[in-house]
C-alpha cells in the first residue's frame, strides 16, 4: 500500500511517499481503508524534530476516516464494511480525569493515518455521521476532541457564558468556536490576522480582537464585559491579558503553548478573590470522543476545511500548516481530485 513515510528529521521536505505492506489485523483489531485523513501540527513537529520520543521511520498521522474492510481474530463480524472514524489515540486508561502512563496519540511510534489503510482495536472505531464527507469525518478527531475536552469537560461550558477562545485558524481552536457556538455560548476569539477574525465573525463569533495591538486586552475587556471560560492553546505574553479577563469562577484551560511560556507571573490576587481555576487538558478519552460525535449529529456541525490535498501532496500540506497560513483543517484526500 502507499504511505507517507519519514526516515529522517528535517521538516516537512523529509517526507516520502513509498510502498509498504499492507498491514493485517491482528486479535481485536479491525483494518480501516482509509478514505481520507487530517493533519495536525504534531505531525509537522515530529518532521522538525520537536516532539518527545520520536522513532525513525514512522508512518505519522492521527486523524482518519474510511471503511472496514478486515477483521482481526475476535472482532465482531458486524463491522465489516462500516464506515467509520478513528479514535487517535490509545491507553486511555481506567481514570476519566486524565491518561494513563502509556497513553499516547496516534501515528509514531504505532502507524499513523497517512497511507492507505491502518489497523487499529476494534473499540477505536465510531461510526462515521452519516451527513459528513470523507474529508470533514477525517478532519475532526485530534483537534475536535482535544477543543471537546478543553471547552466540555475540564472548561465546563454552559449555555449562555461568554467563551474567548485564542489563536483562531488553526484546528483545535476552530473546532473550540463550533462547539461552542452550538452550545449556545457567546464567543470572542483573538489572532493576529485580521481576515481570520471576519472568517470567525461569519462562523458565529460574536466578535474578535487582533492581539497585535497593543490594547487588544482592554479592547477584549470592552466588548465582553469579562469572560466565563478561556480556550488557551498559545500561552506567552497574551496569557496574563487572558488571565484578566475572567469573571468571577472563570475558568482558564490550557491546551497547548504555541509562544511558551508567559514572561511575568500571574496576579495571584486576581485569582483568589475572583475564585478563578486554571486548568490543563489534553486529548481526551474514548467516551469524550463518542459524546463528541453525538453532539456532532445533534448539531449537525459541519468541521471548517481550509484545504483538500491528495495524499500524495503531503509535504505541501505539511508546508502549509508551518506556515500557519491555514483557517480550519488541512486534510489529505487518499485517492481523487484536491481542492
Amino acid at each position: 500500500m502507499k504511505a507517507v513515510i519519514l526516515s529522517q528529521l528535517g521538516g516537512p521536505e523529509q517526507l516520502r511517499i513509498d510502498e509498504i505492506p499492507t498491514p493485517e489485523p491482528g486479535p481485536g483489531q479491525v483494518r480501516v481503508r482509509l478514505h481520507a485523513s487530517a493533519l495536525n501540527r504534531r505531525d509537522v513537529w515530529i518532521t522538525l524534530g520537536q516532539y518527545p520520543a520520536i522513532r525513525l521511520p514512522c508512518t505519522t498521522g492521527s486523524d482518519g476516516a474510511g471503511v472496514v474492510d478486515k477483521l482481526g481474530p475476535g472482532a465482531p463480524a458486524d463491522c465489516l464494511g462500516r464506515e467509520v472514524v478513528i479514535y487517535p489515540a490509545y491507553d486511555w486508561g481506567a481514570d476519566p480525569r486524565f491518561p494513563g502512563p502509556t497513553f499516547r496519540v496516534l501515528g509514531m511510534p504505532d502507524p499513523g493515518t497517512f497511507a492507505e489503510s491502518i489497523c487499529v482495536p476494534v473499540g477505536h472505531v465510531f461510526p462515521k455521521p452519516a451527513f459528513l464527507s470523507w474529508e470533514q469525518a477525517a478532519a475532526i478527531p485530534l483537534a475536535g476532541l482535544t477543543s471537546w475536552r478543553a471547552l466540555m469537560t475540564q472548561g465546563a461550558a454552559r449555555a449562555g457564558e461568554t467563551v474567548l477562545v485564542t489563536g483562531i485558524g488553526g484546528g483545535v481552536a476552530t473546532f473550540a468556536l463550533k462547539w461552542a457556538v452550538a452550545l449556545g455560548a457567546r464567543v470572542f476569539v483573538t489572532s493576529g490576522d485580521e481576515a481570520k477574525l471576519e472568517q470567525a465573525r461569519r462562523m458565529g463569533a460574536a466578535d474578535g480582537v487582533n492581539y497585535r495591538a497593543g490594547d487588544w486586552d482592554k479592547q477584549l475587556a470592552k466588548m465582553t464585559g469579562g469572560v466565563d471560560v478561556v480556550v488557551d492553546g498559545t500561552g506567552g505574553p497574551a496569557f496574563k491579558g487572558c488571565f484578566s479577563a475572567l469573571k468571577p469562577a472563570g475558568r482558564l484551560v490550557i491546551y497547548g503553548a504555541t509562544a511558551g511560556n508567559p514572561p511575568t507571573g500571574l496576579e495571584m490576587a486576581k485569582l483568589f478573590f475572583r475564585q478563578a481555576r486554571i486548568v490543563g487538558s489534553t486529548m481526551g478519552s474514548p467516551d469524550e470522543f463518542a459524546a463528541m460525535l453525538r453532539f456532532v449529529e445533534a448539531h449537525r456541525i459541519e468541521p471548517v476545511l481550509d484545504r483538500v490535498l491528495a495524499l500524495d501532496e503531503a509535504v505541501v500540506a505539511h508546508q502549509r500548516l508551518l506556515a500557519a497560513e491555514q483557517l480550519g483543517k488541512i486534510v489529505l484526500r487518499h485517492g481523487g481530485k484536491t481542492t
